[in-house]
């Protein structure tokens, strides 16, 4: 039965990265490509440029929260189904226009596809407690991947079909997705909503007040922000600044992308398994910071700016990797789904406002304006993490109880060893727990839910 059961799990977690991983490299190809072949569009200007790079994390946060809690009421496929199809019919009017007005207008409609959130839920209706974190982590392994494959691609694919070539093939990702979402990936059970599957409505404004949590959705707001900010610049940067042919750029990206990876590794070692979470994580930002005021003065340098350009590359995916580590290991029990769409919905956001802000920026102050203000919102965050408490490495454990276990089941698991926290909730018939797993034995509460 194990074997069908991880066999079962394989699968659905496989599918679902699949899934995750199309989507994404649909909306990140036009990164470095965006603002070097929009030009050619009707009425475009750098601002409205930016607005087309971000104006997708505008509806992916309006509609990140409500796709994952109608996803409770209505079911997971059919909203993983909705959103695909809003995606597929965005890349298609981003694909036909002919206006920066419809190019905004398509990207628009692709983060009106907000399933991120839907698709964690159903990752964790899908897979065993024991397996949800390898599953997530597969997950997010999936989206990293898909980053750097789609600078790579979005070049090569605009150089032969231009930019509406970008746009048809992320529709037919869609497809592609919506046909796994169908055919591919299990059905979720519906019942009562888990709580670390998805925001729930009456822990929103706690989860929102919790001061560590605010710091982290400040973090992922600041680095999604001078991702946009940074894009709106570097591929104009690469091609006038330093003379690299924009269909050649993809020669710059994978071997900065590659290395980049391998040196960042290390530290996420550092972090995860000496304990050494804080210190590299304010590390990363301060690096990501000095690399935005060196990129102010080494724009027209080749060698500096590609150093550069190798450091924002490593601090990125240290940041990206590190932050929803921390996220998770900082919520408390039972909020982790409510702490997860605050900080989704603040990442797209970051990406909205970034991309508007440095258009507007490169439009009436010049390139060295994007990264000196970027710069200057990472300070700022760099000093509000400087206070952050040291993260407890403790593990979300989801635990059904009988019906008369409720009653003395929290201060029983309390003086279990490596019971941190305990969250109760009667409707679900389950216990929240944060443990560590160093001192943490399961079978301990298996024992309890016998008795």
């Amino acid at each position: 039965m194990e074997t069908v059961s991880s066999s079962f799990e394989r699968r659905a977690v496989a599918s679902l990265a699949a899934l995750y991983a199309f989507r994404m490299l649909g909306l990140f190809m036009v990164l470095p490509v965006l603002t070097l072949y929009g030009t050619d569009y009707a009425g475009s200007t750098p601002l409205l440029l930016g607005l087309a790079l971000g104006i997708y994390g505008f509806s992916q946060a309006l509609l990140q929260i409500p796709f994952g809690m109608l996803s409770d009421r209505w079911g997971r496929k059919p909203l993983i189904a909705v959103g695909l199809l809003l995606f597929a019919v965005g890349s298609v009017v981003a694909a036909t226009a002919e206006s920066v007005y419809g190019l905004i207008l398509g990207r628009c409609l692709q983060g009106g596809g907000a399933i991120a959130g839907v698709i964690m839920a159903l990752v964790a209706d899908l897979t065993s407690e024991q397996n949800r974190t390898k599953a997530m982590a597969a997950i997010g392994a999936s989206i990293g991947l898909s980053f750097s494959i789609a600078l790579v691609l979005g070049p090569i694919v605009t150089s032969l079909a231009g930019l509406a070539g970008v746009f048809w093939l992320t529709a037919l990702f869609a497809l592609v997705g919506l046909v796994l979402a169908l055919r591919v990936i299990p059905a979720g059970a519906l019942g009562v909503a888990r709580r670390d599957a998805g925001a729930v409505p009456m822990l929103l404004g706690r989860t929102l007040k919790h001061p560590e949590l605010l710091r982290l959705n400040w973090g992922i707001f600041c680095l999604h922000f001078v991702l946009m900010a940074s894009f709106v610049v570097l591929p104009t940067m690469l091609e006038n600044d330093l003379g690299l042919a924009r269909e050649r750029h993809w020669q710059v990206y994978l071997p900065l992308l590659v290395s980049a990876f391998v040196a960042m590794l290390p530290f996420m070692l550092l972090a995860e398994r000496r304990r050494k979470m804080k210190t590299v994580f304010l590390g990363a930002v301060a690096l990501l910071g000095a690399v935005l005021v060196a990129l102010v003065w080494w724009q027209q340098r080749p060698q500096w700016a590609l150093a550069a350009l190798f450091l924002f590359f490593m601090a990125f995916n240290l940041l990206e990797a590190t932050l929803p580590s921390l996220m998770s290991k900082v919520a408390p029990a039972g909020s982790k789904g409510t702490a997860s769409g605050i900080y989704s919905t603040s990442q797209f956001l970051g990406a909205f406002a970034g991309g508007v802000s440095g258009g507007a920026l490169l439009q009436f102050a010049g390139a060295g304006w994007v990264f000196g203000c970027s710069a200057l919102l990472v300070l700022s965050w760099l000093l509000i993490a400087a206070s952050m408490q040291p993260p407890r490495f403790l593990t979300s454990v989801w635990v059904p109880l009988a019906d008369a276990n409720l009653g003395a089941a929290k201060s029983k698991m309390l003086n279990i060893p490596g019971v941190e926290e305990v969250v109760i909730i009667e409707d679900e018939r389950a216990a929240y727990l944060k443990v560590d797993k160093r001192l943490f034995d399961r079978s301990a509460i298996e024992d309890l839910q016998g008795s």
